[in-house]
């Protein structure tokens, strides 16, 4: 049960650069899995693609009048009067606000904007007193849309899908994230590593793990909890609700149900060390 008092939210930004890796997937399902625990939660779809806000259940993204583009463009202009403008409401009770293409129209004209680095940040901070976690769901790329999450968010959750190719390109998001906390938000931290779409009775996929612990693990939390591939989890993205809903009984939803409790535990423990 939600223990919070007076909202005053967690910015979590869930990011990899690379696409595939099970990050709308994992900011819908941690997002209604903090929900079904009574914590008040936004999702904020902040990739031109707009998945997840597809996954949402809306099928006519392209067609919104009210999307994170338009919200950020009256940041810019300096026209916002009422942050909670054009935020809907999902029956699975999480908030949402969604985005199109759109956004790559915003993320062009971010490049000449004054404090280009802050449009996101200063939208976000003003939701805070109204959520108890507020969750970005980040574009597969580590430009100027990227940089605005990561300065806009307390910490960072990269889903990581066990395969080379997957893993090779952390180090270059460590290298985007290190950048951002030393230069636009110092308080900025990783919170961990989430595996996804492991295959775990695949030698590669154990191999891959067990240097991932090894290497990685002891300087970045990897959490112990894996999401393992499965059609269910490609299913309910295409259904408009969460894979709680969806296959209540399966696997995936019972991952996804421990890692939400794990993002709790180890989020206090961290709070505790700081």
């Amino acid at each position: 049960m939600n223990t919070m008092n007076n909202y005053k939210a967690k910015v979590i930004a869930v990011m990899n650069q690379k696409g595939g890796v099970g990050k709308t997937t994992t900011v819908m399902n941690l997002g209604v899995g903090l929900a079904r625990l009574g914590f008040r939660v936004l999702l904020i779809d902040a990739d031109p693609q707009g998945s997840l806000t597809v996954s949402l259940g809306v099928k006519n993204h392209e067609e919104l009048p009210v999307t994170l583009a338009s919200i950020m463009n009256t940041v810019m202009d300096g026209s916002l009067t009422v942050p909670t403008y054009g935020i809907v409401h999902h029956k699975e009770r999480v908030d949402y606000v969604p985005a199109n293409r759109s956004l790559s129209g915003t993320a062009n004209a971010l490049k000449t904007a004054e404090n280009r680095e802050y449009i996101l940040k200063t939208y976000v901070d003003s939701l805070r007193e109204w959520y108890d976690f507020i969750l970005i769901d980040c574009l597969p790329s580590l430009g100027v849309l990227a940089i605005n999450c990561l300065v806009a968010a307390d910490s960072v959750i990269i889903p990581c899908h066990p395969a080379y190719l997957s893993t090779k390109g952390l180090g270059q998001l460590f290298g985007t994230i290190g950048r951002v906390q030393r230069n636009l938000n110092p308080n900025l931290v990783i919170d961990g590593i989430l595996l996804t779409v492991v295959e775990i009775w695949t030698r590669n996929a154990r191999e891959i793990i067990d240097a991932l612990r090894d290497g990685i693990g002891k300087r970045v939390h990897i959490y112990t909890t894996m999401i393992p591939k499965s059609v269910r989890a490609v299913e309910c993205c295409n259904t408009g609700v969460s894979i709680f809903r969806h296959n209540p009984s399966g696997k995936v939803a019972e991952a996804y149900a421990r890692f939400t409790l794990e993002v709790l535990a180890y989020g206090n423990e961290a709070a505790k060390a700081n």
